[in-house]
């Protein structure tokens, strides 16, 4: 049995709009094994244990990439800490997941390149799987079909709190709240933001990590779908976070920097808002996805 581990992560990172990713220390472990003729899935929930699962999907493209043919009988078996549904990637960890899967099971030889083509092909955009497969800050972009990517340094000091709460946000729904034009003076803004961003993140400056947290693309626009957003935003940099930011589409919330009791604080203050807010201390992963056990 092979068991592949996958990082969550967190897509645009602030300024860093459907662009930049960052692994984060949350996983998503999947075992696979060949065997027997039918396809058998546990650790999820019952409606996703059928030929439609994700995992599935993604080993069987990454054989179809290869020449190869769906295998006739499959175990696949989830155990996952990464909340579903939340804006921390858990649908790119079973794409990663399924097409490391098959590639360690079949020793096909891929390249981190490769599974990365594969998985943009099935979900349509970079910015979760590449961190995921890679590890890191990663910024993706997609030309002509091809994707590029460059990795950046995160300090290992720096410290991620995930403020997850109990409902979700539909990414439709979350994209629909984006304007169709922005101001030049926005972009301009934004993109100064990224800037400072990818340095601030290398150095773990507040100051500048407290500057470079900021857009004015997506979050003034999104927030709406996450009550209490504002409040939330001034109650962690109260409690001594540099910055808090959507992660990807949401719903979850990520605090970057703070004291050793900011998890603390926070989940007490949180008590005050709707939602019942889970706090998971985090830090950067550096790995990316990686097969942990082959038999």
């Amino acid at each position: 049995m092979i068991t592949v581990k996958v990082p969550a992560s967190t897509g645009n990172v602030g300024p860093g709009f459907d662009v930049l990713g960052l692994a984060l220390t949350l996983y998503n472990e999947i075992s696979f094994e060949e065997s027997g003729d039918t396809l058998d899935i546990s650790g999820c929930p019952e409606k996703f244990a059928n030929e439609d699962n994700i995992a599935y999907k993604a080993f069987c493209e990454t054989l179809a990439y290869k020449g190869l043919k769906a295998p006739k009988g499959l175990k696949i078996v989830f155990k996952s800490d990464i909340p579903i549904c939340r804006g921390l990637g858990s649908s790119s960890t079973l794409i990663v997941g399924g097409i490391i899967g098959a590639n360690a099971v079949h020793s096909l030889g891929l390249s981190k390149s490769e599974m990365l083509f594969i998985a943009n092909k099935l979900e349509g955009h970079p910015d979760n799987a590449a961190p995921a497969i890679f590890g890191g800050l990663i910024a993706s972009s997609v030309n002509d079909g091809e994707v590029y990517v460059a990795d950046y340094k995160v300090n290992e000091e720096l410290k991620f709190t995930a403020l997850v709460p109990d409902f979700e946000t539909s990414t439709e729904k979350a994209r629909e709240m984006l304007p169709e034009n922005i101001k030049r003076t926005d972009a301009v803004y934004t993109v100064g933001c990224l800037a400072l961003l990818l340095k601030a993140f290398e150095c773990a400056d507040k100051k500048l990590l407290a500057a470079a947290l900021d857009d004015k693309l997506h979050q003034p626009y999104r927030k709406q779908l996450i009550p209490g957003f504002d409040d939330i935003r001034k109650l962690a940099i109260a409690n001594g976070a540099d910055g808090l930011i959507i992660s990807g589409s949401g719903s979850t919330l990520l605090a970057v920097g703070g004291p050793k009791d900011f998890e603390d604080k926070m989940a007490q203050g949180l008590k005050a808002f709707a939602g019942n807010w889970r706090v998971l201390s985090l830090k950067a992963d550096l790995e990316g996805a990686k097969v942990i056990n082959q038999d």
